[in-house]
């Protein structure tokens, strides 16, 4: 398998070398040269498989001849060593549960999966260390810390924007320490991720060896398929249209996905709810992208005010919008319909979603009044209890701390502040 630069002035690379490149050196995400439907027996027999099984299936053909076939069922054994149920929250709605894993979010299966790839392929560098550079607006700092720690050859330095994530996700990319380093950067998440980019077009700073372990990165964004053929798997028999909706910051997810629809997953539409970062909603209606600086919200995981991601799913469409339209739409809500949905939400079905979740299940909602025979699946991406700020007083409820959560609680907070570009180029070549 190749992957070509969605900016088309870039060598085709393959699957190791988009992984620890990260980003093309034109700037341009990288994307599978083939997409190849999985077989009708496949999804015939899907009930019979295990995630593993099913993982590694979707999966084969986007890694290739680049990692053996028992390594890369080891990587995907180690990944998904967690469960994703689905919840049924009204009738045919469901919630399909991604915060079972060891940060409590939906990132630790492309953060576990990806530094398992990765410290594969640095098995035999000794003196060519990498180092992850991301930037995270919630969960992704968690996720990717918690997936990288110890791994050999590699160094995680993180930015995430200081007094705009949760007290709880801040604690669980700051308290690590070893080979993981959180840089507290005074701004919002977009200027975090321009850092990012920058610093991978940085000549300058080649010889560190820079990747990425955002969703840019195809090792964190691929095998975020998987929770969509496992909700297939579990509602096969009802034998009724699918639509999901995904929280969406950006955009990974359902991008994924799309990318899960086109391997032959039949899933009818897809929704992409949005807080009040709306660019790719006000962008379906008026057919202009154009992203602003994003805005701070009680969802502070999707406050993203230009999504990286949704640029591969445009190449999906052939960049013809009308054609997208057919599979997918995006609605944005406000903090207070958010409050609001989550308060309806517990008690009507004694269902605690956490904001990001109250946002799918509106998006979901509407879009469901256009496929009144569907069932509906809207994505929790993370545990309640890593926004108990918000949810504890908006339902007037009390918090169990979850194991996961309360091994970080007492740990001490560790970061180093920066400002500027500067700061952080500082920092790497220090």
């Amino acid at each position: 398998m190749k992957y070509y630069s969605l900016n088309h002035n870039a060598k085709k690379v393959n699957f190791k070398d988009a992984v620890t490149d990260g980003l093309a050196p034109d700037k341009g995400l990288y994307f599978p040269e083939e997409i190849t439907a999985l077989p009708k027996t496949f999804f015939d027999n899907i009930e019979n498989l295990d995630h593993k099984e099913i993982a590694f299936q979707v999966i084969q053909q986007f890694v290739g001849d680049e990692i053996p076939a028992e390594i890369l069922k080891e990587i995907i054994a180690e990944t998904l060593s967690f469960d994703f149920p689905l919840a049924e929250v009204e009738e045919n709605i469901y919630a399909l549960e991604l915060f079972h894993g060891p940060t409590m979010a939906f990132k630790d299966v492309g953060a576990r999966f990806m530094s398992r790839c990765l410290g594969y392929f640095n098995k035999d560098k000794k003196d060519n260390e990498n180092t992850v550079l991301v930037a995270t607006s919630g969960d992704t700092g968690g996720a990717v810390a918690s997936g990288f720690l110890d791994v050999e050859g590699v160094k995680v330095v993180i930015l995430y924007p200081s007094g705009k994530v949760s007290d709880i996700q801040e604690k669980q990319l700051t308290t690590l320490g070893k080979n993981i380093t959180a840089l507290e950067v005074d701004g919002v998440f977009d200027d975090c991720q321009d850092m990012v980019k920058k610093a991978f077009l940085d000549e300058d700073l080649n010889s560190k060896n820079l990747t990425s372990a955002n969703s840019i990165n195809i090792a964190r964004w691929l095998p975020q398929m998987f929770y969509f053929f496992f909700a297939y798997k579990n509602l096969k028999k009802q034998n009724k249209p699918l639509v999901f909706s995904c929280p969406s910051g950006n955009f990974g997810n359902i991008c994924a996905g799309i990318l899960a629809k086109k391997l032959g997953l039949p899933i009818k539409h897809f929704v992409a709810s949005t807080n009040i970062n709306d660019t790719v909603p006000r962008f379906l209606v008026n057919g202009l992208y154009e992203p602003k600086p994003s805005e701070s919200t009680i969802s502070n995981a999707m406050d993203v005010g230009n999504p990286s991601n949704f640029c591969r799913i445009q190449e999906m469409y052939d960049n013809d919008l009308e054609q997208l339209k057919k599979d997918f739409s995006s609605y944005s809500f406000s903090d207070k319909e958010t409050l609001e949905t989550m308060k309806t939400i517990y008690k009507a079905n004694n269902y605690i979603a956490d904001p990001h979740g109250a946002v799918g299940f509106l998006g979901l909602k509407k879009e469901l009044e256009n496929h009144p025979n569907a069932l509906g699946i809207f994505l929790e991406t993370a545990h309640p209890i890593k926004f108990l700020d918000i949810v504890e007083p908006a339902l007037n409820i009390k918090l169990p701390i979850p194991k996961q959560i309360e091994s970080v609680l007492g740990k001490e907070k560790k970061s180093v502040k920066i400002k500027t570009y500067a700061d952080l180029k500082s920092y790497l070549t220090y």
